[in-house]
């Protein structure tokens, strides 16, 4: 018991290396198997697949936190397996819980126009906020991958950006006219306001001068949305599936979809066709005579 969290620490050091996974990928990690340690009341090392079935059990998960925990013990025991401190992986002869298909929360343009109408752009906060929230939307990026952005990842000039996602992937993205102009009148207006003759190399600054923070964006996002009368629940992960989406619609092929948000597996990004599958069926039980 007392090894465990040095074993759980050794884990996340070496996923983190082979992997450069998220902060927020390894936070949860770390507290999934702090909680499944604390259960489990005994040394991580031994444990078979029994045990694993009984802590679900007993924790009566749904089945897309149970499909989480389980990658990250089968991720963990692998680790173990792989230096030698056990022969099996316990979580070999489990398998995922199916889950039904979740469709994200999705915005139409209107509501788009909306939100990105809503900040108050005569302030330098609304300035911000307004290039930020275009961006967002102009390029589908994670709320994370835009609050680390820093000064040198944008070129106006060449209009592009360079992004670095999951597994510190790199990928270079076009921008939009619309979020190039917004962006403009940021550095130019409201980033040296913000700065407050200080140095620093994040992109986007709160008003402390500092880099934005993602709770932050959360908060402001969230508070656009009730100014804009958005009645759905909104975050700004919102802003990534409605650029999804909304090119989708537009005819954009999933393979360039899948590129320019940074899915590892094409797989992932086929929710949009759903969710443009599901609005469709919406649409003919509306207006078809015989819907």
């Amino acid at each position: 018991m007392e090894n465990n969290p040095a074993i759980i620490d050794q884990f996340l050091d070496h996923y983190w290396l082979s992997t450069g996974a998220s902060h927020n990928t390894l936070s949860a990690y770390r507290s999934d198997l702090k909680i499944f340690s604390k259960w489990l009341n005994h040394p991580l090392e031994s444990v078979e697949d029994t045990i694993i079935n009984d802590y679900f059990k007993y924790r009566s998960l749904n089945p897309a936190t149970q499909a989480r925990i389980l990658t990250c013990l089968g991720t963990f025991y692998n680790y173990l397996v792989a230096t030698k401190i056990i022969a099996i992986n316990p979580t070999e002869k489990l398998h995922q819980p199916k889950q039904g298909q979740k469709l994200p929360t999705f915005l139409n343009i209107n509501e788009v126009e909306s939100l990105l109408d809503a900040p108050d752009e005569k302030t330098g906060f609304g300035m911000r906020d307004r290039a930020m929230l275009e961006l967002l939307y102009s390029c589908g990026l994670r709320v994370s991958e835009l609050v680390n952005l820093e000064c040198h990842n944008l070129n106006l000039n060449e209009e592009y950006i360079r992004i670095h996602g999951k597994g510190n992937k790199e990928r270079i993205l076009p921008m939009g006219e619309v979020a190039m102009d917004y962006l403009t009148i940021y550095e130019k207006k409201s980033r040296p306001f913000l700065l407050k003759n200080g140095q620093n190399n994040a992109y986007f600054l709160s008003n402390r001068g500092a880099g934005m923070s993602r709770q932050n964006f959360f908060y402001i996002i969230k508070s656009y949305a009730v100014k804009a009368g958005i009645d759905k629940p909104l975050s700004p992960h919102t802003l990534r599936h409605a650029f999804a989406t909304h090119l989708v619609q537009q005819g954009a092929d999933l393979r360039s979809v899948q590129l320019m948000l940074g899915h590892s597996d094409i797989s992932t990004t086929q929710i949009y066709t759903h969710i443009q599958n599901t609005q469709l069926k919406s649409q003919h039980r509306k207006h078809h005579p015989r819907g």
